[in-house]
């Protein structure tokens, strides 16, 4: 008789409990499809009487999470509780060491120790896997470190934050505010109470952090990711957007470069034409260029109990079926160090918002500034005059190294008829 594959589960949030129904949906087909019987064990969390709509009669209960890992009747932990250090940090590091594998959807975990783990893991022969980390049921990693695997990765790119994208196409869709929105998407739940870590980009960070490794090749550098989030952008910005023919999103972008690896997020202008513009509402999307390949694209539910959930199984089902692949595609002994470039040597173009006093000599003081600068305007417009008072003036920037157009910036802004700080967004040329 085939030995079955004995799990437990940290973390009864909605993943956890997506995990558990998805497991038990599911459990005839499973049975049919991969070599071992999966047989879920034990499960961990701190609130033993909370009903959580699942029957956990049963399970083998762990109030701590930790002891998973030193339990001699589990093969594989499954790692859901979140965060990049303490409960697990503790329990992924003792599950890898006591030669379990471990399946985690835990973005922050690897983002911030994931070269670390994998080492840990390829050492003792076990597998750890991390499906639901980007992108939620957009199978992603599989994709780059399997389907892609025979491509030179030149690029991946693409929205990997539902609640910012849900953000800015209603603003795009409504006209109305960022804060209004906000508030809307807390009330739907598409946004947590403190939006910070989405809203900032840091959520997105981690998942480009992610990707960048598995892509190029190299150690992970959370670190050297260039983070900007999307709380300045104002519907005055995606007016003026539209009228150039460009839509506004909130892109992590991770390129190879002449210099070495470029690891960004920031909200970008990306054509109306571009697939990955007409990604809307909660959705991810991501494209990847490979040298053989071109461009291919992904699509679907970025988050969500049942989404990651599924990559979540889809992980422990590949282990099932004794699948022997490198953490990051690559033995980590042989990830190379990432060459993060930093952000001022990143050549592009540039949307310019200036809000100056409508009076005579303005663009004559602005067009020296560029003049002395040696960065290039492609296209200027503004929207009606008031005489004496302040106006929107929108400049498009040709191709220029970044560091000289924030100094051009700085310029403009020591400027008396500037009446407010300008508003840059980088404009990107996806097909």
């Amino acid at each position: 008789m085939t030995k079955s594959l004995r799990i437990g589960i940290a973390g009864l949030g909605t993943v956890g409990v997506g995990t558990l129904e998805v497991l038990s949906a599911h459990a005839e087909m499973f049975a049919k499809k991969v070599p071992r019987p999966l047989n879920v064990k034990a499960v961990a969390a701190r609130d033993h009487a909370r009903d959580r709509g699942v029957d956990l009669d049963g399970y083998e209960w762990f109030d701590n999470a930790v002891d998973m890992a030193f339990c001699d009747h589990l093969d594989i932990v499954v790692e859901l509780i979140g965060g990049s250090d303490g409960i697990a940090r503790e329990l992924t590091e003792a599950a890898l060491a006591n030669g379990k594998h471990v399946v985690t959807a835990n973005k922050a975990l690897i983002a911030t120790h994931g070269t670390s783990l994998a080492n840990m893991a390829e050492e003792a022969g076990v597998n750890l896997a991390f499906e639901a980390a980007v992108a939620g049921g957009v199978p992603i990693i599989k994709a780059l470190r399997e389907g892609l695997i025979a491509n030179r990765i030149d690029r991946v790119y693409g929205i990997l934050n539902g609640t910012c994208n849900y953000i800015l196409s209603d603003m795009e869709q409504s006209g109305r505010d960022f804060l209004d929105v906000l508030d809307e998407a807390q009330a739907l739940g598409y946004a947590e109470a403190d939006p910070s870590f989405d809203i900032d980009g840091i959520d997105a960070a981690h998942k480009l952090a992610i990707l960048a490794s598995v892509a190029f090749g190299t150690v992970v550098d959370f670190d050297g990711v260039h983070v900007e989030g999307i709380r300045h952008i104002s519907p005055i910005d995606i007016e003026f957007a539209r009228e150039l023919g460009f839509g506004i999103k909130l892109l992590g972008v991770a390129a190879r470069t002449a210099d070495g690896f470029e690891q960004r997020v920031h909200p970008c202008m990306v054509p109306e034409s571009a697939p990955i513009n007409h990604v809307s509402g909660v959705f991810n999307g991501i494209a990847v260029d490979g040298n053989f390949v071109d461009t291919t694209i992904y699509e679907g539910r970025g988050a969500g109990a049942g989404p990651t959930a599924s990559a979540v199984v889809a992980d422990i089902l590949d282990i099932a079926c004794g699948n022997p692949v490198p953490v990051f595609g690559i033995p980590a002994r042989n990830l190379k160090p990432a060459q993060t470039v930093d952000m001022g040597r990143h050549r592009g173009a540039y949307y310019v918002r200036l809000t100056v006093v409508d009076e005579p000599g303005v663009f004559a003081e602005i067009a020296a500034i560029l003049r002395d600068h040696e960065v290039s305007m492609e296209s200027v417009l503004q929207r009606g005059r008031a005489p004496g008072e302040p106006v929107s003036v929108v400049m498009t920037l040709h191709e220029s190294l970044e560091v000289d157009v924030v100094n051009t910036l700085d310029a403009m802004a020591s400027l008396d008829t500037v009446v407010e700080a300008p508003r840059m967004i980088r404009m990107e040329t996806f097909a």
